[in-house]
C-alpha cells in the first residue's frame, strides 16, 4: 500500500483542530514534499522524521513521499506532527499496518535518534481531540500526566519511534502514564506575617470576595508588595472548568512541569516593571503565545512599580480589563486567549520615594503629579479599589498585638461571600454589567445612592466608576452578611474607590 492516513491535532491559539495527515510513497525521485500550510518547524520535520526513522532500525522507502496536512487551509506549526508523519509514512511503505492506526491521534516530537520528546498543547490538544469524538491518544511519556486530566480519552504513552512500531506492528503495550502526583499545596506566603495595615487587609479582603481591581500607592517598606503576593492565599480554589482553561494556557506557554495535573490554585504572574508590551499581554513571530496577562487568567496580575512600567504597554491592558480576553492580531491571523484577571498594581507616591512618605519628601508637587499621571485616567478608572498606606511605626513593628487574622480564616469569610454572590447571580460582582444593578430587582433605593448620585453629578466619578462603586456596595454586603447593600455600604464603596477608607 503507497497510501497511509493518520490522525494529529493542530492548535491554533486554545483552539484544537483535528488533522489528517496523508502520506503517499510514489515511483519518482526521492524526495520528501511538505504540503498543508506548515510553518518553518513543521518544514524541517523532513529531516527529523528521516533520522529517527533509520535510527530507529527501519528501512527509509527510497521513493517520492508527499506529506499533506489535512485541512489544507489551516496554518499548522510546531512539532507535534513529527510522530503522526513517522507513523503514516512507516504505514504508507507497507512496514506498519494501518487498521491499528485508525481513530487514534497521535503526537509528539521526535528527536534524531528515534527518541519522543514532549510538545506544548498536549492539554488542548487531547480535549479537542475528545470533542471531535476521538477517544484514544498516543502521546510522550513527558506529557501524559498532563493529558490524563481530559476525561473520557484513553491516553498510552510512549517514550522512542521504536515503542510505537512494536506496538502497532507486534502487538507490545505501550507505557501507561504516571499515577497522579500527591496533591499537597504548597506553603505560600500567609496574612499574619504583614505587620499593622489594616485599611490594606480589608481592602484586600473586598477585592478577593468581588474579584475587584486593585491598587496600592505608599513609600518603600509599606507592605504593597506583601499584600498582593498574599491575595491568592485568601482567593477560592479554581473549579473543573476553569481549572482546565488555567492548565491549557499555561500548557500552551510551555510552563507545566512534566509532572503537573490540574493547577487548582489562582496563578499568580509578577512580571518585572520592563517587561515589553508582548511579554505582557503576549505575542511572538507567527502564531503568537499568552503573555503574563493570559498566564494569569484566574488568577491575580501584579505589577509592582506600576508607574516606571512603559504608558503604551500600560495602555494595552485598557481592553482586556474590560473584555476578559485579549485579541492578538498577527498577518498569520487572529488569536483570542482568555484574560480574566484580578489587576493588583503598586507605585510609590514621587520620583524619590522616601521611606518616611511625605515627611521627607525632596520632590516639587509638580514632579510627584507628573510620576503619578504616567498612570492614566482611563486605566485607573477601571481600578475598583484605590488605597494609600502609610508608612509603618517602630510601635506597629515591635509591640506585641494580638495575633492578626491568618489567610485560613480571611479565605473562609471571602468563600461566604462568593458563595452569596453566586447565588444571586452566579458570578463574582465584579462581572455583573452595569445595567443589571440599574435595574429591577437590583436597582438601590434612591436614598440609599444619594451620595453616589451625587458624586456622578460632581464630576468626581465617570459612569464607570458609578457602576464600580455599586459593585463594591454589593461585596461589601456579602462580607457583612446582608442580602443588599443600603446607605453605609454604598459610603463605604465609595471611600474604597477614592482612597479614603479608613477600614
Amino acid at each position: 500500500m503507497s497510501y497511509a492516513r493518520v490522525l494529529c491535532v493542530g492548535l491554533v491559539g486554545m483552539t484544537g483542530h483535528l488533522v489528517e495527515v496523508e502520506a503517499d510513497l510514489s515511483p519518482g525521485l526521492p524526495a520528501v514534499v511538505l504540503t498543508g500550510l506548515p510553518d518553518t518547524a513543521l518544514h524541517e520535520a523532513r529531516d527529523r522524521v528521516r533520522a529517527a526513522v533509520v535510527n530507529s532500525g527501519q528501512q527509509w522507502p527510497n521513493r517520492r513521499i508527499t506529506v499533506n496536512l489535512l485541512p489544507a487551509a489551516v496554518p499548522k506549526h510546531g512539532s507535534a506532527f513529527d510522530l503522526a508523519i513517522a507513523a503514516a509514512l512507516l504505514s504508507g511503505a507497507g512496514e506498519l499496518p494501518s487498521s491499528s492506526l485508525e481513530g487514534v491521534v497521535i503526537l509528539g516530537e521526535l528527536g534524531l535518534d528515534g527518541a519522543v520528546r514532549p510538545v506544548r498543547g498536549v492539554l488542548p490538544m487531547v480535549a479537542a481531540a475528545a470533542g471531535a469524538g476521538i477517544h484514544s491518544v498516543v502521546v510522550p511519556l513527558d506529557n501524559a500526566r498532563e493529558a490524563t486530566v481530559v476525561p473520557g480519552v484513553t491516553v498510552r504513552a510512549v517514550d522512542s519511534l521504536r515503542r510505537l512500531v512494536a506496538f502497532v506492528r507486534d502487538g507490545e503495550e505501550l507505557l501507561e502514564p504516571p499515577p497522579p502526583a500527591p496533591s499537597s499545596p504548597p506553603a505560600g506566603p500567609d496574612l499574619c506575617d504583614i505587620a499593622g495595615q489594616a485599611l490594606g487587609r480589608y481592602g484586600l479582603e473586598v477585592a478577593a470576595a468581588g474579584g475587584h481591581h486593585l491598587s496600592l500607592f505608599g513609600p518603600p517598606g509599606a507592605g504593597k508588595t506583601m499584600l498582593a503576593e498574599r491575595l491568592p492565599s485568601i482567593l477560592p480554589e479554581l473549579g473543573d472548568e476553569a481549572a482546565l482553561e488555567v492548565t491549557a494556557l499555561h500548557s500552551i506557554a510551555g510552563r507545566l512541569p512534566p509532572d503537573a495535573g490540574l493547577i487548582r490554585l489562582p496563578p499568580f504572574q509578577a512580571p518585572h516593571h520592563t517587561a515589553s508590551t508582548a511579554a505582557l499581554i503576549g505575542g511572538g513571530s507567527g502564531i503568537p503565545r499568552p503573555g503574563a496577562l493570559s498566564l494569569a487568567h484566574r488568577g491575580v496580575l501584579f505589577l509592582d512599580e506600576a508607574a516606571e512600567i512603559r504608558n503604551s504597554t500600560l495602555q494595552a491592558l485598557r481592553q482586556p480589563l474590560e473584555t476578559g480576553h485579549v485579541v492578538l492580531g498577527r498577518a498569520k491571523g487572529t488569536i483570542q486567549y482568555p484574560a480574566r484577571v484580578q489587576l493588583v498594581m503598586a507605585a510609590n507616591p514621587c520620583p524619590c520615594a522616601s521611606p518616611a512618605g511625605d515627611q521627607n519628601c525632596t520632590c516639587t508637587p509638580l514632579a510627584r503629579r507628573r510620576y503619578l499621571a504616567r498612570l492614566s485616567g482611563p486605566l485607573l478608572d477601571r481600578v475598583d479599589i484605590r488605597l494609600t498606606l502609610h508608612p509603618l511605626t517602630a510601635a506597629q513593628l515591635m509591640t506585641a498585638t494580638a495575633p492578626a487574622p491568618t489567610s485560613a480564616e480571611v479565605s473562609e469569610r471571602v468563600a461566604k461571600a462568593r458563595a452569596a454572590a453566586a447565588a444571586r447571580w452566579d458570578r463574582v460582582n465584579a462581572e455583573i454589567p452595569g445595567p443589571e444593578l440599574r435595574q429591577a430587582p437590583w436597582r438601590l433605593p434612591a436614598h440609599d445612592t444619594a451620595e453616589l448620585q451625587k458624586a456622578l453629578d460632581r464630576g468626581m466619578l465617570s459612569a464607570r466608576g458609578f457602576d464600580r462603586v455599586l459593585r463594591l456596595a454589593w461585596t461589601i454586603a456579602d462580607l457583612d452578611g446582608r442580602d443588599r447593600p443600603a446607605r453605609d455600604e454604598v459610603s463605604e464603596a465609595i471611600q474604597l474607590r477614592m482612597g479614603e477608607s479608613h477600614g
